[in-house]
């Protein structure tokens, strides 16, 4: 670690950590959509536009502070450039639960369920992550697990569209399922992004 001759300021830390727990939320309500009926996905929908807000907010923050921090406790592209992920997983998580509403799709494919899960977990995994932002300790078991489960997520997309082109015989009902499923994938890279960065930042900073 660096000996640094300046203050930090630490609030970015905690902005992070919040930022982090809203996927935390996102992924959770996706999950519950899987078992939820027409009205019910509605009322989850509704639920994780909020979440999406929130996760907005906690983003416009960490921007607002960089523009008005001097010394910052790393890289201020690399503070934007992490922000901007979280804030990317969060969206295409919000996008996948509003298709699902929108395009009235009745039931959802049962691979649907492993997509969801590796989001669950990097979103956890995520959230225990930003903390330890702080000291840089034990980071690189978190971005080494989530690079795996993304590999874990892009498996569980091709079978998941060899299904679909498969199952599904209805061409309109396959550009709903098909969209909803890119945009799980989009969130499982996006996660992947956040950890990459991670790994950039601590590289930068031992």
């Amino acid at each position: 670690m660096r000996f640094r001759l300046t203050p930090r300021d630490t609030t970015f830390f905690d902005l992070f950590a919040a930022s982090a727990q809203h996927l935390v939320t996102g992924a959770n309500l996706l999950a519950e959509m899987l078992g939820a009926d027409r009205a019910g996905r509605k009322d989850i929908a509704k639920r994780m536009a909020e979440a999406e807000h929130a996760a907005d907010d906690a983003t416009h923050e960490i921007m607002r502070r960089l523009n008005q921090t001097f010394v910052t406790p790393f890289d201020r592209d690399d503070i934007y450039t992490l922000a901007s992920a979280l804030d990317d997983c969060m969206d295409y998580m919000e996008e996948a639960a509003d298709l699902v509403v929108l395009y009235r799709i009745e039931a959802l494919p049962p691979r649907v369920t492993d997509q969801i899960q590796v989001l669950q977990r990097a979103a956890e995994l995520t959230a225990e992550a930003m903390p330890r932002l702080r000291s840089m300790e034990s980071l690189p078991e978190y971005w080494v697990e989530v690079n795996r489960l993304e590999n874990q997520a892009d498996k569980a997309h091709r079978k998941l569209l060899a299904q679909l082109f498969d199952d599904v015989k209805d061409p309109i009902e396959l550009m709903k399922l098909k969209e909803v499923v890119e945009k799980l994938e989009d969130a499982a890279d996006a996660f992947e992004k956040v950890a990459n960065t991670v790994e950039t930042i601590a590289l930068k900073e031992s």
